[in-house]
């Protein structure tokens, strides 16, 4: 990385703290060099450097960063970029609402206003790589199943898949709500619904990839629907276990 070429722009809001300005220009560098996971970020000595400030604000800046999941610190190696930047694992803090399964049901109830459209526009705008990687995702889930091994990993990945499939900027910012709800949501209801889930999946797939995008929200409500209607049925035994 030739680092004494590089050129940032002022940034334009000088009401911000230092740190945070500084955190915008290394941003920046990020971008305008297309900087991947497998790239090194200057070290704190050069970006002090090229930034005309302390060690100490370049320090508060990469705190930023990597709180923001942007950064990441490698013992031992240096400032790498994340692997995927800007996503945080559980960033409107779902984790720390007290009633999970209220919360189960209420991301149910989102997801079936969502995700039929998502899966719908999935079939418009798919390439043949992206239906490719929804049916290895796909098969990935089944496997897990059939296996008798934790599927909710894949079955996370396969949802990302149908959302990736939009080409639309805003939708993976909605992912967050996707990966946590399913996750949740497998972790109350069990493996109550393993044979829906294979079926449910194969039939969204197989609608994404014959381009019918009317099917494939209609088969994407279909199983967010069933999902919704478990957790109702978990939720009454639970008040009446007898």
């Amino acid at each position: 990385m030739d680092i004494e070429s590089l050129n940032f722009e002022h940034v334009k809001s000088q009401d911000l703290p230092l740190p945070e300005r500084v955190a915008a220009q290394i941003s920046k560098l990020i971008v305008d060099r297309q900087l991947t996971s497998e790239d090194k970020l200057p070290n704190e000595f050069e970006l002090a450097a090229m930034l005309n400030v302390g060690r100490g604000t370049i320090r508060e800046a990469v705190k930023l960063l990597v709180a923001r999941n942007i950064l990441v610190i490698k013992r031992g190696k240096g400032t790498y970029i994340a692997h995927h930047p800007g996503q945080i694992d559980d960033p409107l803090g779902f984790a720390y609402y007290e009633d999970q399964f209220q919360l189960a049901k209420d991301l149910l109830e989102v997801r079936l206003q969502m995700e039929p459209w998502v899966a719908s526009l999935a079939a418009k705008k798919a390439t043949d790589e992206d239906i490719e990687n929804v049916w290895a995702t796909c098969h990935l889930v089944e496997n897990d199943i059939l296996s008798g091994v934790d599927h909710l990993p894949n079955d996370t990945k396969y949802h990302i898949s149908i959302a990736k499939c939009t080409h639309n900027l805003v939708v993976p910012k909605l992912i967050p709500i996707i990966t946590y709800s399913v996750g949740l949501f497998g972790s109350l209801n069990g493996n109550s619904l393993l044979a829906e889930t294979i079926s449910g999946h194969r039939t969204i797939a197989e609608a994404i990839a014959s381009r019918n995008a009317e099917r494939a929200s209609q088969a994407m409500y279909n199983h967010i629907a069933r999902n919704r209607e478990e957790l109702i049925s978990i939720g009454k035994h639970m008040e009446n276990p007898d």
